[in-house]
C-alpha cells in the first residue's frame, strides 16, 4: 500500500468516525423536529435543500452512460426507502433504541454481500449475527419480546442500509469518473421528490407550510444541522469512503454510531435506558466489532502468501 493510499484510507476512516457521531446524534434531532413538522414534509424539506445546494455538481452527469445513471438512481431509491423506515421508526420508538438497532446493519452487511457477491459469511460473522440479534431483543423489549412498530421499522432500515452499502459499492465501480458530491446530489433529489410523491398519493395532510423562523429557532436549527452535518457531510463522506473500502469496512461506522446515539438521547432528550437495554446495546456494538475485525492468525495469513504490501 503506497503512502498516498494509506493517507486516503486514514482520511476515510476519520470521515466515517465523523459520520458515526453526527448520525448517532441525528435520531434525537429528528425526534425533536418531528414534534413540529410531519415526517414526509421534513424529509422533503431536508433533502430538497440539500439537492438545491448540490445541484451545480449535476453537470458531471453529462458524460455518464445510461447504466451509470440507472445505478445512481437505484441507490437514491434505496436511500429513500431507508429514510422512510428510519424516520417513521424514530417517531414511534426511543431515539436510543433507534441508534442501537440501526447498527444491526453491520452484521447484516456480510450476509447481503453473500447474496449479491457470493461471498459466504465466516463462522465468526454468523456468531456476530446471533449475538447482535440477541442484543436487539434485550434492547427493544428488555427480554419480553415486546418490539414496537418503531423498532421493526428501524430493523427494516438496518437491512436496507446493508443492501445500500453493497449496491453503492457496485455503482461506484462503474461510476469512477463521477465525484461523490454528484452522487449525493442525485440521492438527495430522489428522496425529496419521493417524499412529495408519497405524501400526495397516500398522505396529503403531511404536506404543509414550513414553520415560521420566528418562534421556531430550535426547529430550523435542527433542519440546518440535518442538512449540513447529517446529509451533506455524511453522504459525501460515505460515498467517498465506499469508493476506497470494502462494504464491510464501511459498515464499521455503524458499530460506533449507537454509542453516540444513546449518549445524545440521554443528555439531550433525557431518555433512560434500562440495565437490560444497555447490555443489549453493548452486545450489538460487540457484534459489530466481531463482524469487522480480521481474526486470521498471522501464521495462517503468511501461509497464504498475504503479507504487508508496500
Amino acid at each position: 500500500m503506497t503512502t498516498d493510499t494509506k493517507r486516503l484510507q486514514f482520511l476515510s476512516d476519520l470521515m466515517l468516525l465523523g459520520v458515526a457521531i453526527v448520525w448517532g446524534s441525528s435520531y434525537g434531532v429528528v425526534k425533536e423536529a418531528l414534534a413540529v413538522y410531519p415526517v414526509l414534509a421534513l424529509l422533503a424539506l431536508r433533502f430538497g435543500i440539500t439537492f438545491c445546494l448540490l445541484s451545480p455538481s449535476l453537470r458531471h452527469f453529462r458524460h455518464a452512460d445510461a447504466a451509470t445513471v440507472r445505478g445512481v438512481l437505484t441507490v437514491g431509491v434505496l436511500l429513500f426507502a431507508i429514510f422512510l423506515a428510519e424516520t417513521f421508526g424514530v417517531m414511534q420508538t426511543r431515539a436510543s433504541n433507534a441508534a442501537f438497532l440501526i447498527s444491526l446493519c453491520v452484521v447484516l452487511t456480510p450476509i447481503v454481500e453473500w447474496a449479491l457477491l457470493r461471498r459466504p459469511p465466516s463462522r465468526i460473522e454468523w456468531l456476530a449475527v446471533a449475538v447482535s440479534l440477541a442484543g436487539a431483543w434485550l434492547l427493544a423489549g428488555d427480554g419480553a419480546f415486546a418490539f414496537n412498530p418503531g423498532d421493526v421499522l428501524i430493523l427494516v432500515a438496518a437491512l436496507l442500509r446493508a443492501l445500500n452499502v453493497c449496491v453503492t459499492k457496485r455503482v461506484m465501480r462503474g461510476a469512477a469518473g463521477l465525484p461523490a458530491l454528484s452522487i449525493t446530489a442525485v440521492q438527495a433529489g430522489v428522496v425529496a421528490i419521493g417524499s412529495v410523491v408519497v405524501a400526495l398519493v397516500f398522505a396529503p395532510g403531511q404536506l404543509r407550510h414550513a414553520p415560521a423562523f420566528a418562534g421556531h429557532g430550535l426547529f430550523w436549527g435542527s433542519v440546518i444541522y440535518l442538512v449540513c452535518a447529517c446529509t451533506l457531510f455524511a453522504f459525501f463522506a460515505q460515498n467517498f469512503a465506499i469508493g476506497r473500502s470494502s462494504p464491510t469496512r464501511v459498515s464499521l461506522l455503524m458499530g460506533s454510531e449507537p454509542a453516540f446515539g444513546a449518549l445524545f438521547a440521554s443528555v439531550w432528550l433525557g431518555e433512560t435506558v434500562s440495565a437490560g437495554g444497555w447490555i443489549g446495546g453493548g452486545m450489538i456494538v460487540a457484534a459489530s466489532v466481531m463482524a469487522t475485525v480480521r481474526w486470521e492468525k498471522p501464521v495462517a495469513v503468511a501461509e497464504r502468501g498475504v503479507g504487508v504490501r508496500t
